[in-house]
């Protein structure tokens, strides 16, 4: 990006921060941050008035915000280090917010009419305001079969979502996952900040480390706003 362009842009953090002991879903374990080598323990290696500090983080891959790769659902679906990064960078997107009143299931009506092909669908539930509470993990927002069905055949390439899971976690099918990953279009849950989005006219990005052998890993997600998109 030029440094013109980066000027005229506004870019909007769209990630949880990933802090000691915070719990992003129940039943996986919270990350443990700590120092590998303390900035006390650095000074003896290096000259006088010069030291570092080496942390060390211990987690599981869902954590915090993060993207599911299809090795994530499907044992020969493409791992971390082979997702490109036209999948997952600068992408045209569009943002959605349903209408909840009728209930959590996020169903096809709700991307009737939106022209999604080639875009980052992101759905703006307002679920992340509970992050950090109980509440988080209990009566989440979630998209049906019918409407993972739809993106996929309606072109979007990147599915995300600001709640616990883009699944009913009733449902141990998972068939949003299956759906999407099954046709390689990532997926990013735990999102935030939704409701600082225009509903289009924006550039989605989530990439994750290039990890050989894993489906899942915190992203540092943000949109990029501004007469340079």
């Amino acid at each position: 990006m030029s440094a013109d362009r980066a000027q005229k842009n506004r870019l909007v953090d769209l990630s949880h921060t990933v802090e000691h002991g915070l719990v992003t879903y129940k039943g996986l374990p919270a990350p443990v941050i700590c120092d590998f080598m303390s900035r006390e323990e650095s000074r003896g290696k290096y000259s006088l008035g010069t030291e570092f500090q080496i942390g060390k983080i211990e987690m599981v891959a869902n954590t915090g915000t993060y993207v599911d790769a299809p090795f994530h659902r499907f044992a020969a679906g493409k791992d971390l280090a082979e997702l490109p990064l036209s999948s997952l960078a600068e992408l045209d997107a569009v943002l959605v917010r349903p209408n909840l009143q009728q209930g959590r299931a996020i169903g096809a009506g709700s991307f009737s009419g939106l022209d999604l092909r080639g875009k980052a669908a992101l759905i703006h539930t307002g679920w992340s305001r509970y992050w950090a509470t109980e509440q988080y993990f209990e009566g989440h927002p979630f998209l049906t079969e019918e409407a993972a069905q739809f993106l996929r055949d309606a072109g979007a390439i990147f599915v995300g979502i600001d709640s616990l899971n883009i699944d009913s976690t009733d449902d141990g099918s998972r068939p949003v996952h299956t759906t999407l990953l099954g046709a390689d279009i990532p997926i990013c849950e735990h999102l935030c900040d939704l409701d600082l989005l225009p509903e289009s006219g924006f550039r989605f990005s989530a990439v994750p480390v290039k990890v050989r052998g894993f489906g899942t890993f915190p992203v540092r997600a943000y949109a990029s706003i501004g007469d340079g998109v």
